[in-house]
């Protein structure tokens, strides 16, 4: 016997969440169905929230107990060749006063699931342990509901938001997103290293509650297109690296040996030292930007977050964008739902919402970035030897003139990349990020 709801969501992460809170806020009778065990299951523990999306649904998340690991105040990018590296840093007092919890680390699996009991005190309905494993349609292909793995598993619903994350199997299934290629999705491995939270303080140079970011780009990737993060959480650090899963394919790398060379890495090992490995897993990562976003309404559904494509690779905002696309989704569909009315053309509203938002401003501004990391790979190879070994040349007392060691390294750059390639690099950059 079919239970029937006015919004069905797939997936309990932040943007099915914040589209359940918003549409139980308006007493609008909504399931969420979820995977795992519990929300927040299938993720190991440290990631960047961001506060201002966060307070658009939860305006008082301090007050409710929010589980902030760490307070960001410091944001650091380095550029790394195989023995050391380049250290840029910013660090500002407004970060921990007025802009305090603009950015804060978070355990996904803590947080998710505090996140789904606010929907659930709403009203939302979240079942756990439930797996989605098609949609039903009725004669014209419009969406009508679910169908779940549960002996009693179809349910019905006006509107079904699909929102299970960039490797989502209902939508490659369906046909509503179709299979990311390769090279628009990273593979990424993150493990979790417990320290003291005195010792991560000392290392960091914080005081208790405050964290730092870390971005990360060079050699480490072994020349293919990547990034590693490391995020301070409050006895422990997230340690990421992934690379462009195309490039992974190509160069037959196993992610977990360039996760161990990353942890070895002179700049790295010392803020480790001694940590104990608590939890390791691989995730997708959706890098495609702008031009890979699925058509992301249509009669009777709507896709949010990563499952629409929506991340900021240059970034590394994933998480606001889910939680604004999927506030959005749930406005769009109470006006539907008011207008009794769930085809596609009233639920179109959706992608206009989006596109005035700073959702898909940003990722259009940035539609480039992706082609030119792949395409221009010495931006992990040659550039951070060559920027390594210049600075260590000029750092290097030796009895020889710094006018001689800088001929040395002016030839040795010209040699490696010429001139008027070198240009065309800073062109490409700059227009993939203009």
């Amino acid at each position: 016997m079919r239970e029937e709801f006015e919004v069905a969501i797939v997936g309990a992460g932040p943007a099915g969440i914040s589209a359940a809170l918003a549409l139980a806020e308006k007493g609008i009778k909504v399931i969420v169905f979820e995977r795992g065990e519990f929300p927040g299951a299938k993720n190991v523990s440290g990631g960047v929230l961001y506060g201002h999306d966060l307070a658009e649904s939860v305006p008082d998340f301090i007050r409710r107990e929010c589980p902030v690991e760490r307070n960001i105040v410091e944001s650091r990018v380095w550029y790394l060749s195989l023995d050391g590296g380049f250290n840029v840093s910013f660090r500002d007092r407004a970060f921990e006063e007025g802009l305090s919890f603009n950015a804060f680390t978070v355990g996904r699996a803590r947080f998710d699931r505090w996140f789904a009991g606010i929907a659930e005190e709403k009203g939302a309905l979240v079942v756990c342990g439930t797996t989605v494993t098609d949609l039903l349609r009725d004669g014209g292909g419009r969406v009508t509901g679910v169908r779940t793995d549960r002996s009693d598993g179809d349910v019905t619903a006006r509107v079904v938001l699909i929102a299970d994350g960039v490797n989502s199997a209902l939508a490659a299934k369906t046909g509503f997103r179709a299979e990311p290629e390769p090279n628009d999705v990273a593979l990424a491995v993150k493990e979790i290293i417990e320290l003291p939270e005195e010792v991560i303080n000392e290392r960091f140079n914080v005081e208790a509650g405050h964290g730092v970011t870390i971005e990360i780009l060079g050699e480490i990737t072994q020349g293919m297109d990547g990034v590693a993060v490391i995020y301070t959480n409050k006895n422990s650090l997230s340690l990421c690296i992934g690379a462009n899963l195309f490039d992974l394919m190509s160069n037959t790398v196993r992610p977990y040996e360039m996760l161990e060379e990353f942890k070895a890495h002179p700049m790295v090992a010392p803020l480790i030292k001694s940590g104990r490995p608590r939890e390791y897993m691989a995730h997708w990562l959706a890098e495609g930007g702008y031009d890979t976003i699925p058509h992301i309404y249509g009669d009777g559904y709507l896709i949010a977050g990563e499952s629409g494509m929506l991340f900021n690779a240059l970034h590394r905002e994933g998480s606001n964008m889910a939680m604004a696309s999927g506030r959005l989704a749930a406005l769009t569909i109470a006006g539907a739902l008011a207008r009794g009315d769930t085809g596609s053309e009233s639920l179109a509203g959706y992608a206009a919402a989006l596109q005035a938002s700073y959702v898909m401003k940003d990722l259009k501004k940035y539609r480039r970035f992706n082609r030119f990391l792949l395409n221009h790979k010495e931006l992990f190879s040659t550039l951070p030897r060559l920027g390594a070994s210049a600075a260590r040349e000029m750092l290097t007392v030796d009895g020889i003139s710094k006018k001689e060691k800088q001929t040395s390294i002016r030839r040795r750059i010209q040699g490696a990349i010429p001139l008027a390639r070198l240009a065309r690099l800073l062109w490409a950059g700059a227009r993939s990020i203009g």
